[in-house]
């Protein structure tokens, strides 16, 4: 079970949706780095973060869409339709908020982390969070996105129908 200090880490994202109910896209994003480069079914993900401490969900998810993103679309708070949250395989609990709105995926300007890599090498490299994302029809979206998060796509088609 992914744990900080003994609790289950938490995080909290937003999902992006545009057209009508019965041609539905939302915008997934791919994690960077080495780990995820040639991973693609089940690897995608909405845009998510660690919940800091002390810090409320909503505010995390939008702080999040803006890391991961680089220039979202600019969403007000009171626009959000909570979704709930699920938890995935290893324990971590993801908080969902969605909102219709609109993005280029060109645009994308995520942040970045640094680690060791190649393991062992002693030399640090740099990679962007995210490093891909796109807008994928709901069916499609079901065999990209991280398997625990399919019930987020199922809560968003109920509410937009």
């Amino acid at each position: 079970m992914a744990t900080v200090l003994g609790v289950a880490a938490t995080s909290a994202g937003i999902l992006l949706h545009r057209g009508a109910a019965d041609a539905r896209e939302v915008l997934l994003v791919h994690p960077g780095g080495p780990f995820w480069a040639k991973k693609d079914e089940g690897a995608w993900t909405i845009p998510k973060g660690e919940v800091g401490e002390g810090e409320e969900l909503r505010t995390c998810a939008l702080r999040e869409l803006e890391e991961e993103l680089g220039e979202p679309p600019a969403i007000a708070p009171e626009q959000l339709v909570d979704l709930g949250a699920v938890r995935q395989k290893a324990g971590k609990l993801v908080h969902c908020w969605a909102v219709e709105a609109d993005f280029d995926p060109a645009r994308l300007s995520s942040n970045t982390f640094t680690i060791e890599w190649p393991p062992r090498s002693g030399r640090q490299r740099e990679f962007p969070e995210v490093d891909r994302a796109e807008w994928f029809a709901l069916e499609a979206a079901r065999g990209k996105i991280n398997p625990a998060q399919v019930e987020l796509l199922d809560r968003l088609q109920a509410n937009v129908e």
